[in-house]
């Protein structure tokens, strides 16, 4: 069913100035506490308002989800972490921690405030109380991969609680155990299944703990300056608890066989019956409920060289042990790859209707066009936010990928654990299994120089879970909170590259043997491409390096780069840059006792 999206969620939102405000205001409208959350039909219909407001900060829009990583090769929109890697971000411009932040937990808190008003059946109450603290644990949860440590509120202040409105920032520790609180409540009271996957159910209550276990598990571990290494087993535990409690009792699966099974969860017009999607954005068009996914194929990014090199061969062997892989060019890029590859990034001859002309691929972006989520069949893409394909928001591999890694890094993991979670996923794409006396015995040395604080008895299983990860959940959105949980952010500050171009002249790129582009100096000098056939040279695409939108990075040859990572080279600055400094403005307000991140004072 559609959702309505409430006026006073809305309307409670507007000409509010600072933080105090927020955490104090009454919705602006004529639901207050005292005629409102009388029944359970109260309840769920102030928590539909919920979800309109909070499914965005559980999930990046899809149709950029990665734009922040390593996965891209550039963005060219407005992005807050490529600014912050070259230098951009000070406390006087940064966004964040005003009206629209704020305002988020101050509607969560008012329906917890009045919740105790409602009469009905205590079960159902109790569901709807685990709804909406879920959404306040998934906004603490962001809060503290940007901030740190942040203020809890856990009801709406009164006007004249100065003290509290004022209040410094609690420690990440007990911010984090107010969070699994939240989780574990959530867990132990949403219903299994209250209505359908459109609605945060007990299963999607457990994968929301079990990625914020996972998170917290692993960031304690890595990072050292929290001085939290000794707590990081607690997290770790509860991640496999949360995870494994889905494995044998949700009833989910791996669904489909080969890339067009995998394919189908990211282009289907109906995934409300898919046994591997626990949570979903329902997509309609008689509804009038869209996406914009058909962005994803060249609209403002592409892909990266850096997540390309890290698809496997399909005899399970790296594609970065194979000689001269760096030189590959894009229409042998893609011979005897692990087939998600294909599923990731536009293949040569790829064509966006059946039977049309191959699309070209575009290397002012870098050549990998992403395809991952682009709607396949004509009639479900409509034009700008008119496309109608099922988003999965929670689905059951990232449950098994959260299983294996959190077994791995707290040292209980075995052969059995490894069949049960990506083995399953490679199963489904016809991928050799991965077999953990090997990969421990033989840690791939190409990972093993992207994770140096990697190390130990399951170094190599490791970075092959986490080779699995990016490549299993590429482009839906977890590679930055990966990267900073790992302390592995200084991959940001490496470029990602693209394709490789072996000279100046026309390319063939749909794999025809027919160069469909050519890549030249300037306009004046034409000459790589004088000897093409009359009939090829009209109708080749030209990109020319004086335009200055991309370089080669020997020159007149090797992998596309970017003329603005020479202009504005990339920096990651440990630890502060794991972190957004809080507002120069909201520092004022409190009084100075908000203090800034690590590094950002």
């Amino acid at each position: 069913m559609k959702r309505i999206s409430y006026i006073f969620l809305v309307v409670a939102l507007l000409g509010v100035s600072c933080k105090k405000d927020f955490l104090q205001r009454t919705p602006a409208t004529a639901i207050t506490g005292n005629d409102f959350f009388n029944t359970t039909a109260d309840l769920e219909t102030y928590t539909n308002g919920l979800y309109t407001q909070q499914l965005r900060a559980i999930w990046a829009d899809v149709e950029a989800a990665d734009k922040f990583s390593d996965n891209i090769s550039i963005y060219t929109g407005s992005s807050e972490v490529d600014n912050l890697i070259r230098g951009g971000v000070t406390p006087g411009n940064t966004k964040g921690w005003d009206q629209g932040t704020w305002g988020m937990l101050r509607n969560i808190n008012f329906m917890l405030d009045n919740v105790g008003k409602t009469t009905g059946d205590q079960v159902v109450i109790n569901h709807y109380i685990g709804v909406a603290r879920f959404f306040r644990a998934n906004f603490y949860f962001n809060m503290v991969k940007r901030y740190g440590d942040v203020p809890w509120y856990s009801r709406v202040l009164g006007n004249k609680e100065e003290d509290m409105l004022q209040k410094a920032k609690d420690p990440r520790t007990a911010v984090m155990d107010s969070i699994m609180a939240d989780l574990e409540y959530a867990a132990a009271n949403v219903l299994p299944a209250r209505t359908n996957n459109t609605y945060v159910t007990k299963w999607g209550a457990l994968t929301l703990l079990a990625r914020v276990a996972l998170h917290e598990g692993t960031y304690r571990k890595y990072h050292n300056e929290l001085g939290l290494e000794s707590s990081a087993q607690t997290f770790l535990q509860r991640a496999v608890s949360a995870s494994q409690e889905i494995m044998d009792n949700g009833g989910f699966q791996i669904t489909g066989t080969g890339a067009a099974g995998y394919r189908a969860l990211f282009e289907s017009n109906d995934l409300s019956a898919n046994k591997e999607v626990i949570f979903l954005q329902k997509n309609n068009k008689e509804q009038g409920v869209a996406n914009n996914t058909h962005v994803v194929l060249d609209w403002q990014w592409a892909l990266s060289s850096s997540l390309a090199n890290e698809f496997l061969m399909t005899d399970g062997t790296p594609f970065t042990s194979q000689a001269g892989y760096e030189t590959k060019t894009f229409v042998n890029l893609f011979t005897n790859r692990d087939p998600r590859l294909a599923e990731t990034i536009m293949t040569p001859g790829f064509v966006t209707t059946p039977g049309g002309n191959p699309y070209l691929t575009r290397p002012n972006f870098g050549g990998y066009l992403q395809v991952k989520f682009y709607p396949r069949d004509p009639a479900l893409r409509g034009g700008w936010v008119l496309n109608y394909t099922d988003l999965p928001i929670f689905r059951y591999a990232e449950v098994l990928l959260t299983n294996v890694e959190a077994k791995a890094e707290s040292g209980t993991l075995n052969q059995g654990d490894i069949d049960a979670t990506i083995n399953k996923l490679r199963t489904r794409v016809g991928m050799p299994a991965l077999d953990l006396a090997a990969a421990n015995g033989t840690p791939d040395a190409y990972l093993a120089g992207k994770y140096p604080l990697v190390t130990g008895a399951n170094k190599g299983v490791i970075l092959e879970i986490r080779r699995e990860r990016r490549v299993e959940l590429a482009c839906e959105g977890f590679r930055l909170d990966d990267l900073y949980r790992w302390k592995a952010g200084s991959l940001l500050a490496q470029n990602p590259g693209g394709m490789y171009v072996p000279a100046l002249g026309g390319l063939d790129v749909t794999g025809d043997g027919v160069a469909d582009i050519a890549i030249l100096q300037s306009k004046d000098d034409e000459s790589p491409i004088a000897g093409l056939p009359a009939d090829v040279k009209e109708k080749i695409v030209k990109y020319y390096l004086s335009d200055g939108a991309f370089i080669l990075s020997n020159g007149t040859s090797g992998t596309v780069m970017f003329a603005k990572d020479v202009a504005q080279p990339r920096n990651f600055v440990e630890p502060k840059y794991y972190y957004f400094p809080i507002p120069a403005s909201q520092v004022m307000l409190s009084n100075k006792k908000l203090t800034q991140p690590a590094g950002w004072e």
